[in-house]
């Protein structure tokens, strides 16, 4: 191992097959959440009931590959009991973690599960030691996966002051807000993410032809128009190609992925527990491919090895990769 620290590699399955593919590629770790809104990847056609989760759970047990369940959403005032009792099987289940983000949801688990091994979800978006040391004093969070808006060096300095495992994502669809805290979503089409765990619903989203281009939209909102020849993307507000003033063009953020495979011996010396791969969503060759490749590279990585820039290219949203804030050029 060349004294380098083994990082935990956690990988998204949006369905048991996507889990047991993710598991076969290589996750030390898979997430996944219930077919409702106790999870931000509320998505037609994903996700898992009651059945599939425990057998899915114990199919990875089987396999020496933990299980964390994300019930990461917020509960409706006065409308606690589904993600309750989404803790409550998970725990039967016999989960190795809960993704949680909401306070209340936080102190259910603390007092009803005390053993149950606790994490704070990005949707809750702590992002400094205060923060950080306060979910770990109050519920015993014992890892926290932090938001995508800091610097590598900023990680390491979080890293050194609190008493907690910190899980930084490495590769995926790159959210560019603070994470459970974007209204953009809820604002075009009446769904949040934070509540209703579906930002940019495929329900609201539309094509169209205007003359010569191709229009893609999101409820009544115009996000993209290009010519017929170019795919046109899918319509997510904080990655659309607007006018500003004197500016057009994506006044948010780029459509890129994530990649942050290049700076792994970098997050390991910051302090970095485990390497998060974003992509419920997504199909199981993707999750095949990812999960593979980024397998290979942080066990060279453990070897000693150099690791190649560019080797997951093209499997990023637009062919295009950033570090995102790791590096934060544009601060």
């Amino acid at each position: 191992m060349n004294g380098r620290s083994r990082l935990e590699l956690v990988c998204p399955a949006g369905t048991p097959a996507a889990l047991r593919t993710a598991i076969t590629a290589g996750a030390d770790a898979v997430y996944c959440g219930y077919r409702d809104e106790t999870n931000a990847r509320n998505f037609p056609g994903l996700n898992f009931s009651r059945e599939e989760m425990e057998a899915s759970i114990s199919h990875a047990h089987d396999r020496e590959t933990k299980v964390f369940v994300a019930i990461n959403t917020f509960p409706r005032p006065g409308d606690a009991k589904p993600w309750q009792n989404a803790i409550d099987d998970s725990v039967k289940f016999g989960a190795d973690a809960l993704i949680l983000a909401d306070l209340g949801l936080l102190a259910y688990a603390t007092d009803r599960y005390p053993q149950a091994r606790r994490h704070l979800s990005v949707q809750a978006a702590a992002a400094n030691p205060d923060s950080i040391a306060f979910y770990a004093r109050h519920f015993g969070v014992r890892r926290v996966v932090l938001p995508r808006v800091l610097t590598i060096q900023e990680i390491a300095a979080i890293n050194r002051e609190v008493d907690c495992e910190t899980e930084a994502f490495v590769f995926g669809s790159l959210c560019v807000m603070a994470e459970g805290r974007c209204s953009l979503s809820s604002y075009v089409t009446g769904k949040s993410p934070n509540l209703n765990g579906v930002c940019s619903p495929a329900s609201h989203a539309i094509y169209r032809q205007e003359g010569n281009e191709m229009a893609s939209a999101l409820g009544p909102f115009t996000i993209h128009r290009v010519g017929l020849d170019v795919s046109a993307p899918y319509p997510t507000v904080c990655k659309g190609y607007f006018t500003a003033g004197d500016y057009k063009g994506h006044v948010f953020e780029d459509p890129a992925s994530l990649d942050a495979s290049t700076l792994i011996p970098q997050l390991a010396i910051a302090g970095v527990t485990a390497l998060k791969i974003e992509g419920r969503q997504r199909s199981r060759a993707y999750v095949d491919a990812v999960v593979r490749k980024l397998r290979s590279v942080m066990d060279d990585y453990a070897a000693g090895s150099e690791i190649q820039a560019g080797c997951l290219s093209r499997l990023s949203e637009g062919q295009s990769t950033t570090p995102g804030a790791y590096r934060k050029t544009w601060r």
